[in-house]
């Protein structure tokens, strides 16, 4: 019995739209971890800045990355009761405590302490 041909087209739409929506996920994800950490009070041009920074620090030493890591799984594991364990908050819930102002986690090493 003769195979049937594949629909090449249709299977790379297939892997475009995934693709597609996987690449939204994330984005929906990055949103609600911006939010959950308290960052939306940032304007956008100080979270980037603070992101280049810590990038520029992760180069510079390595071994920064396993501090960063440590801490993010940290408040994942805090907000893991109240979060339905994707770090988001759910609708109406308060927001955590925020970690700049009062300084209550140490500073980024590298960056002074306000």
């Amino acid at each position: 019995m003769p195979r049937k041909p594949r629909d090449i087209d249709a299977e790379l739409k297939a892997l475009q739209d995934k693709a597609r929506e996987l690449k939204a996920r994330q984005k929906t994800q990055l949103g609600e971890l911006v939010i959950a950490t308290g960052a939306d009070s940032l304007s956008a041009e100080e979270l980037a800045g603070l992101l280049l920074m810590a990038l520029e620090q992760a180069s510079a030493a390595p071994q920064t990355r396993e501090g960063w890591r440590r801490r993010g799984e940290a408040f994942f594991q805090r907000g893991s009761g109240t979060t339905g364990g994707n770090g988001a908050r759910p609708a109406g819930h308060t927001a955590p405590p925020r970690l700049h102002p009062d300084r209550t986690q140490p500073p980024l090493p590298g960056t002074a302490a306000e």
